[in-house]
């Protein structure tokens, strides 16, 4: 019995159904709350249904819906008999075709009535679409699906343990996206996880604002907040101008996102002291991308509250570090202490090195991923003597906090001098008039490359290019200088937000 109740709780739907079922699970805007009875009863209908449909264990689905409680609700319950394959609303057709294409999707799940590019080519690649429908005065997260039977269920019933419950495809901005497989117990692992590093009870809840097709919003935000017994109040996606009134209307009391929306929130929060006084913040999160010391400084003097910067990627089902919540120390510019997986750093002969040593942050452990799918030569080089490599560049500290350096493939190599452009990245953020910074590799005919930086100057700022430079000359080494610092209205940024440091010097039309 305890090994049954054992693998029980290795999948979502044991997680979830451990929750306080009369307990708010999911709330959105003009929506009554759906409790944790009725997600777990939400789940049973839509496995029930999937296997109708001919969709079972193992089978992909692949999602395209609208950021709110349905695609949050949709996520948890395909997922719990099939395979989720969350995709960006925001793709083109082409793009569309490439993911279904190389999923090999048994279905796709889109919003009744909802022109999407992702139907037609569903339908040219003779992918089944289901449609998902809900009414408005139900509960948030309640939905039912409708679609083309599909024969008999070859692996009906909720998924076990090691079923693949979440599929991702890796950014792939220097190489073919990757597909990174997520087992039902890698999602539980992590989720379990992010709740005891941020303490996570019934008593909390997040205000997601976070992307749902992204490893952040779906395990950071929604997944550890309901694993916890607490409730996720659901928004329609980022928006600064409804922040504030968002964090009035959900009694949330935590936020996770990444750093340019921390700094959107933040040209907001001085006119929005009201609504932060009113709804105090028990901590703000921040990852997916580092948070430049300045902004967690101000964020925690705008709030009141301690910002935990943490350090994720989609092959750990997301978190691997984590600054930890006070009275333990929380330092700028770190990404704190192993927060789930055991945590190293290891060289390029596959060495870990001891304290204090720089080089490729490697993980392993319960939400780590077995390995991309149909991909043996990526593998090949992902793995070494059991560690994932990350591809990120890091040193611990004598405390075990972890400080990434960059991503190996960004790291700048001027004529064999190594920078790190989040080196470059602080010193400009430090100038008053600059209110986002980002430098990066551009091409040089001599030295191979140089450095480049974009920055965005805050509201009625002014500065001269040549007086910026100068700035960072007296902070860093003189080959640390950006030879060429543009300045525009906007960073180019990732569908989630993120600053895209590799290929901007091309973007930029910055040659040799």
């Amino acid at each position: 019995m305890a090994s049954s109740t054992s693998e029980t709780a290795d999948t979502l739907a044991g997680l979830l159904g451990q929750a306080d079922p009369t307990s708010p699970a999911l709330l959105a805007p003009d929506r009554p709350p759906l409790d944790h009875r009725g997600l777990a009863a939400q789940i049973a209908a839509t496995v029930d249904r999937l296997n109708a449909l001919g969709i079972g264990r193992g089978d992909k689905v692949a999602i395209v819906l609208p950021n709110g409680p349905e695609m949050a609700s949709a996520f948890l319950s395909i997922a719990a008999g099939a395979v989720t394959a969350p995709l960006n609303p925001a793709y083109r057709a082409e793009e569309f075709a490439f993911y279904l294409d190389d999923l090999q999707a048994r279905a796709l799940v889109v919003l009744k009535d909802w022109e999407t590019p992702a139907r037609a080519v569903a339908a040219e690649k003779k992918v089944p679409v289901l449609e998902l429908s809900f009414d408005p005065a139900d509960p948030a997260g309640s939905f039912t699906l409708d679609g083309p039977a599909g024969g008999e269920c070859a692996r009906p019933g909720r998924a076990g343990p090691d079923d693949i419950a979440l599929v991702l495809h890796t950014s792939g901005t220097t190489s073919r996206p990757k597909i990174v497989p997520l087992r039902q117990r890698n999602l539980v692992a992590s989720a379990r996880h992010i709740g005891a590093t941020l303490a996570l009870t019934p008593a909390d809840r997040c205000l997601n604002i976070m992307p749902l097709f992204h490893i952040h919003g779906l395990i950071a935000a929604t997944l550890s907040s309901l694993a916890a017994g607490g409730s996720v109040y659901c928004t329609p996606g980022f928006n600064a101008l409804r922040f504030f009134t968002w964090l009035e209307e959900a009694g949330a009391n935590w936020y996770s996102a990444v750093p340019t929306m921390h700094q959107a929130i933040l040209s907001r929060a001085e006119r929005n002291q009201a609504a932060i006084k009113a709804h105090p913040l028990r901590f703000i999160r921040s990852s997916s991308s580092s948070l430049p010391p300045q902004v967690m400084a101000a964020l925690e003097d705008a709030f009141g509250a301690p910002v935990i910067e943490s350090y994720g990627m989609t092959e750990a089902t997301h978190q691997m570090t984590s600054n930890p919540l006070p009275p333990k120390a929380r330092k700028p510019g770190s990404v704190g202490i192993a927060a789930g997986p055991e945590v190293a750093i290891m060289d390029a002969d596959g060495a870990i090195l001891p304290q204090g040593a720089t080089g490729e942050v490697v993980i392993r452990g319960p939400n780590v991923t077995a390995g991309y799918e149909n991909n043996p030569e990526a593998n090949r080089t992902a793995f070494t003597n059991g560690w994932f490599r990350t591809g990120d560049q890091g040193v611990f500290d004598a405390e075990g906090y972890l400080t990434i350096t960059g991503r190996l493939k960004e790291i700048i190599n001027r004529g064999g001098e190594k920078i790190s452009p989040r080196e470059v990245d602080e010193v400009l953020m430090d100038h008053p008039a600059v209110a986002q910074a980002i430098a990066f590799a551009i091409p040089h005919d001599k030295l191979g490359e140089d450095v480049g930086a974009a920055v965005v100057l805050r509201d009625g700022a002014t500065v001269e290019e040549a007086v910026l430079r100068r700035f960072v000359g007296e902070r860093l080494a003189d080959f640390k200088v950006p030879r060429r610092i543009l300045f525009l209205d906007e960073i180019p940024k990732g569908a989630t937000g993120k600053l895209q440091r590799i290929g901007l010097a091309a973007k930029l039309g910055l040659g040799a």
